[in-house]
Formats: structure tokens, sequence, C-alpha cells
């Protein structure tokens, strides 16, 4: 796969087309695990809550067992609260992000989450069996290339506390995404499964 068509199907994949030929589109009941990012709020324009995907997709709802649950608890508890950095724009063709900073904390959650769930590849195996780099997706699609760096550089750099992570659940193509549950890092008690649940709260992951 070459650069240019890794971007595009980046920009395909955050600006929530459906693509069939490219394991799409996401189906009611898909899962996905991140981190909110509220201090990004103000710059997104992918009609998406800004967050980090740690794992996407995770299992079907209808899947996740009581078992799996409290192993997600379980896993998050072992993790301590963390700050991020986001301090300079970057670009994949079709795509304006931010790349956090240190990218360790979240890699080495996927990590984790990947070792308990083996058969979970991220992004379906679109972008191969590592899936993508940590990042916060500002834009996407087309007109993307041509918005003006400096129009979002003026609020960099941004920093976050990191002490939650969201399971969140789309009810198919178009209705957006919801969450199902959060997970306090660091030991807290996590909050359950609801459904049905709050409106969506964006299409890209």
């Amino acid at each position: 796969m070459t650069d240019e068509d890794a971007g595009a199907r980046r920009a395909d994949r955050a600006d929530g087309a459906d693509r069939d030929d490219e394991g799409w589109p996401d189906a009611a009941g898909d899962t996905a695990l991140s981190v909110p990012v509220p201090e990004a709020a103000a710059l997104v324009r992918t009609g998406s809550e800004p967050h980090l995907t740690l794992l996407y997709p995770f299992l079907p709802l209808p899947r996740i067992t009581p078992a799996d649950g409290a192993a997600l608890a379980e896993l998050f508890a072992a993790t301590r609260p963390f700050t991020l950095a986001f301090p300079a724009l970057r670009r994949w063709p079709g795509v304006l992000y931010l790349a956090p900073q240190p990218d360790e904390p979240l890699r080495a959650l996927t990590k984790a989450l990947r070792e308990r769930w083996p058969g979970v590849v991220p992004y379906r195996g679109v972008f191969g069996h590592e899936g993508l780099d940590p990042h916060l997706t500002l834009a996407a699609g087309p007109g993307t290339d041509e918005l003006p760096a400096p129009r979002f550089a003026a609020a960099l750099p941004l920093r976050t506390r990191v002490d939650t992570v969201r399971l969140v659940v789309t009810d198919g193509p178009g209705t957006g995404w919801r969450p199902a549950r959060s997970f306090r890092l660091g030991g807290a008690r996590p909050r359950g499964l609801c459904q049905p649940g709050p409106p969506p709260v964006g299409r890209a992951r």
C-alpha cells in the first residue's frame, strides 16, 4: 500500500464512509474503546467527540460478557492516570490530526487489550495488523488538505489528563457512536453498560 493509498483510506474511515470492499460499514452493536479529549473540542471538524482510539472495533456489544467487563475494568485499573500533550498539527493525505506525546501509554493499553482479546484486529486489518499510530483526528475528507494550519495551530499546544476510557457503541451506519460504559484508570469502579444510551457523539473513530 502506498502512502497515498493509506492516506485515502484514512480519510474515508475518518469521514465515516461506508466501504463494503474495505470491511465497512459498521454494524449495529459494533463497539470501540477510546479516550475522550474534551480540550480539543473547539478544533474538531469531523462531527465526532474528540477522542483517541485505543481499539476499534472491539467486541460487538451483544458478545461482551460480564467476564469481559470485569477483565476490562481490571486492565484499566492497573494503569495510573497520565498526561498527554499535543504540540503540533500533523497531516496524512486527506486527514488533519494531532499526535499525542508521549504515545507510549496509549500503545501499552492497546497492546494489553490485544493480548487479552487476540482475535480483535485494529481497523479490521485495513491498515495492517498493527493498525494506526495514536492520533486525534481534527478533520478528514474532501477539502481537508486545503484547511489553513494557522486556524488550528493557534490553539496549540493542548494538554489533557487521561483518567477515563470509554466503551462506545454504534447503532449502525449514519447513527454515530454513544457511550456504553466508562472505566476509570487507577482502580475506580466502572460505570455499567447502558442501553439505550444518550444521543450519538459522532461518526468517526
